[in-house]
């Protein structure tokens, strides 16, 4: 298979929520860059095989599992599911992601929960999980937001208020994992032009307006972060939070 640059050739990578976007930008630069991959998916199996399909296609390795990030057991049986095909896990994405906008007089309780479950809990338990099988040299990278640090729109309090919670939790752990030689990183996407968030969206006009570039950004545009995170070119590089976000927060 041709690859992008090779940094990550014989490396498994699992990556959640990698059927669509972002995660399904982060699947094909890993498998170009030479690493096996699985993805998750919870409600579009289509689109999670025709990933797999297109990697496969191209020489590379992958699999997709079915998984609930909101789920504890679908998420630890897709990391050991991973681990079993593969032999071995080396880099962890948790991507998977939901988002709910609402003031908080009608923001529902149980939609504030699935978030939590979902946005915080999945990444811990699919963290957990891998140090099981991940070697010295590993990589967790977790897929934030802007958002924790940067509210432009009324609506964004859960969001916002999860993300904020993941990128406290990458800081921690990178003192819990350091010992261990596993790095974990956090990046943090602006506006990016996907199904969650479109570019042609009823408020894109006036996010547009707010990002210092005059543009959304591509899913390409956060993978290649990832990329490069995975590597080893960032070995010295953990407990960071790295925006992506065209200069949305400047």
């Amino acid at each position: 298979m041709a690859t992008a640059n090779g940094t990550l050739q014989g490396k498994v990578a699992l990556v959640t929520g990698g059927s669509r976007g972002i995660g399904a930008a982060i699947a094909h630069r890993f498998a170009r860059d030479g690493a096996a991959i699985a993805i998750t998916y919870a409600s579009s199996p289509d689109d999670a095989h025709e990933v797999v399909a297109s990697i496969c296609h191209a020489g590379g390795r992958a699999m997709a599992i079915r998984a609930d990030s909101g789920d504890t057991q679908m998420v630890q049986q897709a990391v050991r599911a991973t681990a079993e095909e593969y032999g071995r896990l080396d880099i962890l994405v948790n991507n998977a992601a939901m988002l709910r906008i609402g003031l908080i007089d009608e923001f529902k309780l149980d939609d504030f929960e699935r978030m939590l479950a979902i946005n915080v809990k999945g990444p811990f338990v699919a963290i957990k999980e891998a140090l099981h099988y991940m070697p010295k040299g590993g990589r967790i990278i977790n897929i934030g937001s802007v958002s924790s640090e940067y509210t432009p729109i009324n609506g964004l309090s859960v969001y916002s208020s999860t993300k904020g919670a993941l990128a406290s939790m990458t800081r921690a752990l990178a003192r819990d994992l350091g010992d261990a030689g596993i790095t974990i990183n956090n990046v943090q996407p602006g506006r990016i032009d996907t199904a969650m968030n479109p570019a042609d969206g009823p408020i894109a006009d006036r996010v547009r307006s707010m990002i210092a570039l005059g543009h959304y950004g591509h899913p390409n545009d956060v993978a290649d972060a990832v990329a490069w995170l995975a590597s080893p070119d960032a070995g010295f590089v953990t407990g960071a939070n790295i925006k992506v976000d065209g200069g949305t927060s400047a």
